[in-house]
């Protein structure tokens, strides 16, 4: 169980660095959230169910996921293992993508991302995060869509209107002059 949960935390890790590469993108003094591999993983949560027939691990119930200065909240984050490679529940099941929702809040350091859900595909290292309303923001400066898609191998992402026209059918940013230097 142990190995099942660093295993799901080292997922966890990979889908919020995946936050860094838009921030970078979309405006210059977003730095992006930061994440560490050598400091620890811990995550908690009201539940973890493994299903190996299914190569599935989920955490459910306020799930929190800390590394350094990063922490993930989320209502689930699902682990979907490669059927045919290892076991989930000793740790040695190769990840194939994972999902979060449930409302999902990164904070790293002075930055924040906001959604309904996000999706990490571990083969193409796509993030998709989304939602009635998907926000970055840093201090005073604010970034506002509705589907963030950022590709991890390149670092180009993508962040795209609400369809709804909630609003307007536009992406919404605000830089505050001088707000990198507080």
């Amino acid at each position: 169980m142990m190995n099942s949960i660093r295993l799901g935390a080292a997922v966890a890790i990979v889908l919020m660095s995946g936050f860094a590469a838009h921030a970078q993108s979309s405006a210059d003094r977003m730095t992006g959230l930061k994440l560490s591999g050598d400091e620890p993983i811990q995550i908690e949560s009201a539940r973890l169910d493994v299903d190996e027939n299914q190569s599935v691990g989920i955490f459910s119930g306020n799930v929190t996921v800390v590394q350094g200065e990063t922490t993930m909240k989320s209502g689930r984050m699902k682990v979907f293992y490669a059927g045919d490679a290892g076991s989930a529940t000793t740790g040695s099941a190769n990840i194939d993508r994972i999902e979060v929702d449930g409302g999902v809040y990164v904070k790293s350091q002075t930055q924040v991302a906001t959604g309904d859900r996000a999706t990490f595909d571990m083969q193409t290292q796509v993030l998709v995060m989304s939602g009635d309303e998907v926000v970055l923001s840093e201090g005073e400066n604010v970034i506002v869509g509705c589907k963030l898609t950022v590709q991890m191998n390149s670092g180009q992402a993508k962040l795209e209107s609400c369809k709804d026209g909630k609003t307007g059918g536009r992406v919404r940013m605000l830089l505050t002059p001088g707000s990198q230097d507080r």
